[in-house]
């Protein structure tokens, strides 16, 4: 079956034209909530000697503190890391103080062990930040210009530096509309985004490029032996690499799907930011990157 989706490429970029404003209105409205990776903040891990307590009751025995952002995390059998925004000693032997309060009224001859303790200071969370927003650019520019010289030898009507250019705006497309969706999940679910985020959006540049390149590829075999014009060209494309496209995104969705539901709080945020971005990423390389060349091509001829 030959889907007719160039023919119908206005509904597509109309859809994620309308994903876009929104996620950019999200962002500029409500902005994102960083958490200590990039504000500042402590990191502590405890050991306990006996049975550990549950995420629930550390969270209530802390609550009074006014730690800013805590986030409560076990780990291995016996450990539990707590993050938290103030830094200061005070505050950091005011939580230990807590814990083994807390401890002894559970069980009177169990004890926790300090394993380690690190404070980063806010200085240091906005230079990550900085390099967070450096290493998006910098991977962005890098694959627009690999993509130009990949395609170099393409047949006409389009030149090689508007696929990468077309390429570019399906991955910038991909990443706003992932940040839009944090900086909503921040606002009603009060979910932080920390450096796995930054991995998890640099994941998904990769994922929708690959996907990206797959369908350019097809276009480029399919243009020196087609009859048809460039749209019906990039049609013909896009209808031989859908099944592929679709069934590799949804093989990975199913596993990221699975940890979100069964995995553990410390690495959800990551796989859910992976989630949207490769979704939104299948769609972008199907129906924004190649529809965009058509666009530009039937721009070319009406001048």
């Amino acid at each position: 079956m030959n889907y007719r989706i160039i023919q119908k490429r206005g509904i597509w970029l109309g859809i994620s034209g309308s994903l876009f404003i929104a996620a950019v209105i999200a962002i500029f409205m409500w902005g994102l909530k960083f958490g200590i990776d990039f504000t500042g903040g402590s990191l502590l891990e405890v050991k306990f000697t006996g049975i550990r307590l549950e995420v629930s009751a550390i969270e209530g025995q802390l609550k009074d503190l006014n730690l800013g952002s805590l986030i409560v995390q076990p780990v291995n059998k016996d450990g539990m890391i707590l993050r938290f925004q103030d830094s200061s000693k005070e505050k950091h032997q005011e939580v230990l103080n807590k814990l083994d309060e807390l401890v002894k009224k559970d069980q009177k001859d169990q004890k926790i062990e300090e394993v380690r303790y690190d404070a980063v200071g806010p200085s240091i969370g906005i230079e990550l930040k900085r390099k967070a927003i450096l290493s998006i650019f910098w991977v962005l520019v890098a694959i627009v210009i690999y993509i130009s010289i990949a395609f170099l030898k393409v047949s006409k009507p389009v030149v090689s530096w508007k696929y990468g250019v077309s390429a570019l705006i399906a991955m910038s497309h991909d990443v706003i509309i992932t940040i839009g969706a944090f900086a909503a999940l921040g606002r009603f679910y009060n979910m932080e985004i920390n450096a796995p985020f930054v991995a998890a959006v640099l994941t998904v540049l990769g994922y929708s490029v690959h996907d990206t390149i797959v369908v350019f590829d097809r276009i480029r075999e399919n243009l020196p032996k087609s009859d048809e014009d460039f749209a019906s060209t990039v049609n013909i494309s896009l209808n031989q690499t859908l099944g592929r496209s679709i069934n590799t995104s949804m093989t990975a969705l199913l596993a990221l799907v699975s940890i979100i539901i069964f995995g553990g709080e410390s690495i959800r945020s990551f796989a859910l930011a992976l989630t949207i971005g490769i979704f939104i990423g299948t769609y972008s390389s199907i129906f924004v990157a190649s529809p965009l060349l058509v666009v530009w091509e039937r721009l070319r001829k009406d001048r």
